[in-house]
């Protein structure tokens, strides 16, 4: 499971950095990579953007709990 939780984070890091590209720089880094220009889709692409969305729904899944493992837990101090 932490490996699908890393990978999920990996894939919505590459399609939050690639939207910022676009909407800054008109810029699409997948298309880039896949030797299209801006606004062109093949199947290598689509491919991309489809398990960029699946980790995205994956993660919306799994938020509460992300939340809840990573708040630090209450600890309990004993004084003598």
């Amino acid at each position: 499971m932490r490996k699908l939780n890393a990978t999920a984070a990996i894939l919505t890091i590459v399609g939050g950095l690639n939207w910022g590209l676009v909407g800054l720089f008109k810029f699409d880094l997948v298309a880039a990579v896949c030797g299209m220009q801006f606004g062109e889709v093949n199947l290598a692409s689509r491919i991309v953007y489809t398990l960029v969305g699946l980790s995205a729904l994956y993660l919306a899944t799994q938020l509460r709990t992300l939340i809840r493992t990573s708040e630090p837990t209450p600890t309990t101090s004993v004084t003598a």
